[in-house]
């Protein structure tokens, strides 16, 4: 019996490799400075190569968008996207109809299904102050079955996400933000139908996880099929038995093995994606992502047809009102508010 714990480590680029159920992840992490009226940056945009802004100048990158920063409409097939913003807001508007604004410990679950158009701008709200910006973009893929799925869009509010606090012998603590999964008789909150999250066989476990110095964490024993990575995007040092994990590496940890992390001299932060795999075959072009190429060349022809329902809105890169605050609205009509 192997009983390695970390099997292997690597350092993090700008996208986050993974491993099925999930497709990758990105971290996103912007300094931005005070907005203009149009919400966005009150500041020279000149040298930027705007539409494909990637660079990171001056401590931040304008994505796709030409006046405010992020990701004009595009579609979507086949998976998921989960999006965790510790800081600053995301504007959401798709094909269904559906639009709002999230931000600041708030997730949103779409499930594109069959096919969606979705924009996500990131609005500077605040004239008088900068506008950081940090999220997480996760891509969980989808079951053939449930790939040609409905869209839908669901809030997990920052205020719902079940919190774990837990406290080490030396009185050092432990912060779990529980995105989905079940960890020390704790549940998530529920993930959208048709989603590989909804069987809880399938263990799909998003963890948010925040380290006091010296501070020590336990992670259960699940399956030796588990899929179990940590992302250590924050921090110095950590270890796992002997195995020492420095801050900017990603360590893919055993699935049936009871995992202590131990924490070093600095206050660390993890992200930590795990779930049984998807043992089905994946095809993939850009934002399609399907089992056979046949479907892949069925995902550009029904796009080219129906534009995935259209774009009811305006602008490709629209955007609420400075003072919306946090909202959703669903296709059906009804508006949550926070």
């Amino acid at each position: 019996m192997n009983n390695k714990k970390v099997l292997q480590q690597q350092k993090l680029g700008f996208q986050w490799k993974a491993e099925s159920p999930f497709l990758f992840a990105v971290h996103h992490n912007d300094a931005y400075p005070a907005g203009n009226e149009s919400q966005g940056p009150n500041v020279s945009l000149a040298g930027r190569n705007l539409g494909e802004d990637f660079t990171g100048k001056d401590g931040f990158r304008m994505y796709h968008g030409q006046t405010v920063p992020g990701f004009p409409y595009h579609p979507h097939r086949g998976f998921e996207t989960v999006t965790v913003v510790l800081e600053g807001f995301v504007d959401h508007f798709d094909s269904t109809g559906a639009s709002g604004r999230y931000g600041n410990g708030d997730v949103q679950w779409l499930t594109t299904g069959k096919g969606c158009l979705h924009s996500e701008m990131f609005p500077l709200v605040h004239q008088d102050q900068d506008n950081p910006l940090e999220l997480f973009q996760i891509w969980l893929n989808l079951a053939s079955e449930n790939k040609m799925a409905d869209p839908e869009y669901k809030m997990l509010w920052a205020e719902d996400i079940p919190v774990i606090e837990l406290t080490a012998d030396n009185g050092k603590k432990t912060t779990i933000r529980l995105i989905s999964g079940s960890l020390d008789g704790k549940e998530s909150l529920e993930p959208n139908k048709a989603s590989w999250a909804k069987d809880e066989n399938h263990h799909v476990g998003i963890y948010l996880i925040s380290m006091e110095p010296e501070a020590s964490v336990t992670l259960p024993a699940v399956s030796a099929t588990l899929n179990r990575n940590l992302y250590f995007y924050k921090g110095n040092e950590l270890k796992i038995e002997d195995e020492v994990i420095t801050g900017g590496n990603q360590a893919k940890l055993a699935g049936e093995q009871e995992l202590t992390i131990v924490n070093g001299a600095k206050e660390s932060h993890l992200l930590v994606l795990e779930g049984e795999p998807i043992t089905e075959p994946i095809a993939q072009y850009g934002p399609f992502v399907m089992n056979t190429e046949e479907e892949i060349r069925e995902a550009l022809r029904d796009y080219q047809k129906t534009k995935f329902g259209g774009w009811p809105w305006s602008r490709p890169d629209q955007v609420n009102d400075r003072n919306s605050g946090r909202f959703a609205r669903y296709s059906d009509g009804k508006i949550e508010k926070r």
